[in-house]
């Protein structure tokens, strides 16, 4: 009995150790997931032959990060996001 009981141990710790290590996984990519979000133009950083187009997408990203505020202030259900956005932007 004591040979088995002894064999399992190893085994046990093999699948907390992998779960361990998918958990750890998972954390990172959502780490980097988040970091990868959109950040606002800054028309000052861009070349002047660009600076027009900067500022145009600067004001559409606010207008979005408006709506979006919105649409978190009426508790917008993820499913109806898009189009509470979509629909916010348009007015």
């Amino acid at each position: 009995m004591l040979k088995t009981s002894q064999a399992a141990k190893p085994a046990r710790r093999s699948i907390a150790g992998f779960a361990l290590q998918i958990g750890a996984i998972l954390i990172f990519t959502s780490w980097f997931a988040a970091s990868s979000a959109q950040k606002l133009v800054d028309p000052d950083s861009v070349a002047p032959e660009y600076r027009a187009a900067a500022e145009k997408r600067r004001t559409e990203q606010l207008k979005i990060f408006a709506c979006s505020k919105k649409a978190d202030e009426a508790k917008v259900p993820r499913r109806d996001r898009a189009a509470h956005i979509s629909a916010c932007l348009d007015k």
